[in-house]
């Protein structure tokens, strides 16, 4: 008897640890899949909505299409203010702006990569 209870109790841990261990990943795969859904829609929703965040330039990479931006909340995307690198849509963008200076600018998460699609100097 004592021998088939640990077996079952063995088998349950088991059974418990690979659930648990699967857990995780399912979470993850299906988040993900969810998430690159739902925020997908609802940031070109907003940005369409006309939202502008203020941001600072911090850094212009030309080569790489790059912009570091310390900004505000960005409300389309559901993010809080940071600093963080985008990349823009357009390399031109990239000669409107230097370090220092003040923006206003639309960004999307376009399949993961968080986009600046417009940017315009503050006076």
């Amino acid at each position: 008897m004592n021998h088939q209870h640990f077996f079952f109790r063995t088998a349950g841990l088991a059974w418990v640890l690979s659930a648990a261990a699967m857990s995780p990943a399912w979470a993850a795969s299906h988040q993900g899949a969810h998430g690159a859904h739902g925020d997908h829609g609802k940031a070109t929703a907003q940005a369409a909505a006309g939202d502008m965040t203020d941001g600072e330039v911090r850094k212009v990479d030309l080569e790489g299409g790059k912009l570091t931006l310390k900004h505000a909340d960005i409300k389309s995307l559901d993010m809080p203010a940071m600093t963080m690198v985008f990349v823009v849509k357009d390399k031109a963008m990239l000669d409107k702006v230097k370090a220092g200076d003040k923006i206003k600018f639309k960004a999307i998460n376009d399949g993961g990569k968080f986009t600046v699609t417009e940017v315009q100097v503050v006076q």
